[in-house]
């Protein structure tokens, strides 16, 4: 078929790529023997879908109209075409396999010198879900939702036992009814077991501060909600008792020197300031609850969406939401995304360590592949999105973490008086860390952020238009976009000059 498309065609290098790469992870998951047609050969199917992403076809029918159609895509299949199912097919199941894919992807660029690792960079952007913001619903809509499909799903089983008889079936039933009572049971178990959650941990730091007063070490701060009213209950409690026991020595006295009782005394002061405590305490506790009911009653209650229970609202840039992912890419100066999670974070600041982990990972196996000494991830820069105390103050390479936005840095460099940064001795991590940014140094390093992260994402999205996912569920949609990650690699090294016909043939022997 090479008299269909000139030597110098790019399909030629991404047929040859995969040809080297190792992709038992998808023929494992391949069904053989048995009735039926003949199945595809995985590494084609591989292959066809690398072609289709970096052409900006994700649509599986579309994918099916082009192999019958582009001269490219007919030379991927060989005249085997397969139709949109066994693609739609191929990418739903594939998910247990493409974590091996970009693993072995970064091997073969590492292979063609590729993965620099001296400065990496971190950040977040926000991926467009298979579902609609509109398909929305409260943990109340939810459970609602299932009630409604649990009787309805009671009346379909008593016609057809009036219909079949009791335990018989209709062979012409066209479809699963299930599948969205299957979802819409996956969404509000996401949404209950959100909020259990959070109320364990509430009542457990509640529980954790109310120990340590009780044993004479309290935790410095205000108390957290649950632990406000208990501690003061306990206050009055104990005030209360030793007002109690200095009345009873008082009558003790009285009666040994054979004298009336006392009468009782007005409460002393601390019990009223202890009964006091308490009381702002409730009111606290019910306004508390009086906002939370305010803010469901507002539709600002946690939601769960019913296509695609995995998603979440994502706030954007220059305001509003989407319905979506969080994906995390850790990027080298070269470009390569050598690690990636899709996560269901709004924010990005818990997934510092996490993807650093993932990316010291990388770098080694990466190493290992080239055969070359591994030697770290120099530098890590984030921006502010990941900035905390834990985060500055982990194990792990060195790190520049934005304090706040880099042109408002900048300008204060420029604005101090003498041109440095201070001492830093003895600051806080954070304060630290924004001496360090305000240095010549600092600013120098910091502004490849941009760059080296925003690079790929704006490939992804704009030259790949990968703007939305194609399938459902975090498990699945992690895969897709972990694809969309791999596919970009081989693009880079492609565009890049690294991946050529010469370089493989180098590579193959």
């Amino acid at each position: 078929m090479r008299e269909w498309l000139p030597e110098s065609h790019p399909v030629w290098l991404v047929i040859e790529a995969v040809a080297l790469l190792d992709t038992r992870a998808f023929h494992a998951r391949r069904k053989t023997g048995g009735a039926g047609a003949a199945g595809y050969d995985p590494d084609m199917l591989v292959t066809l879908l690398i072609w289709a992403y970096a052409n900006q076809v994700t649509s599986s029918r579309r994918i099916e109209r082009l192999c019958g159609q582009d001269v490219a895509f007919r030379v991927i299949c060989g005249g085997n075409l397969p139709d949109h199912a066994t693609i739609a097919r191929f990418r739903g199941d594939f998910a247990a396999a493409v974590p091996a894919l970009f693993a072995e992807v970064l091997g073969l660029c590492a292979r063609l010198g590729m993965g620099k690792v001296g400065v990496v960079a971190l950040d977040g952007t926000k991926v467009a879900a298979s579902a609609s913001k509109a398909a929305n619903r409260t943990e109340e809509g939810l459970a609602r939702l299932a009630r409604e499909a649990g009787a309805a799903h009671a009346a379909a089983d008593a016609d057809d036992d009036a219909l079949f008889g009791r335990g018989g079936r209709g062979d012409d039933d066209p479809g699963d009814p299930s599948t969205r009572a299957e979802r819409v049971a996956a969404a509000l178990a996401s949404i209950v077991a959100e909020r259990e959650a959070r109320e364990a941990g509430e009542r457990a730091r509640a529980e954790e501060h109310v120990r340590a007063a009780e044993a004479g070490a309290p935790v410095r701060g205000r108390p957290p909600a649950g632990a406000e009213v208990e501690l003061a209950r306990r206050q009055v409690a104990r005030e209360e008792a030793a007002a109690q026991a200095r009345r009873d020595a008082r009558a003790a006295g009285a009666s040994r020197r054979g004298g009336p009782p006392p009468a009782r005394p007005q409460e002393p002061g601390k019990v009223k300031r202890a009964q006091a405590r308490l009381e702002r305490a409730l009111a606290a506790q019910a306004a508390r609850e009086a906002a939370r009911k305010a803010a469901a009653d507002a539709g600002q209650a946690a939601r769960r969406n019913v296509t695609d229970p995995g998603s979440r609202l994502m706030p954007v840039r220059g305001g509003g939401f989407i319905q979506g992912y969080n994906a995390q890419n850790v990027v080298s100066s070269d470009g390569l995304i050598i690690a990636t999670r899709l996560t269901q974070d709004t924010t990005d600041t818990a997934w510092y360590q996490p993807m650093t982990s993932d990316a010291i990972a990388a770098a080694a196996a990466m190493a290992a592949a080239a055969g070359r000494q591994d030697t770290g991830i120099g530098q890590v820069l984030a921006d502010a999105g990941y900035l905390s105390k834990d985060n500055l103050t982990c194990d792990g390479p060195d790190r520049l973490i934005a304090t706040g936005k880099h042109r408002d840095l900048e300008k204060a460099a420029r604005d101090h008086d003498d041109g440095t940064s201070g001492d830093a001795e003895g600051e806080d991590a954070i304060a630290a860390m924004a001496a360090r940014l305000a240095t010549p140094d600092g600013i120098t390093a910091y502004r490849q952020r941009g760059h080296i992260a925003e690079t790929p994402h704006g490939n992804i999205k704009h030259n790949l238009r990968f703007r939305q996912l194609s399938v459902r569920g975090l498990r699945k949609a992690s895969a897709e976009w972990q694809f969309a990650a791999t596919v970009h690699n081989l693009h880079t090294a492609i565009t890049s000059g690294h991946l050529t016909r010469q370089a493989l043939q180098a590579l193959a022997t």
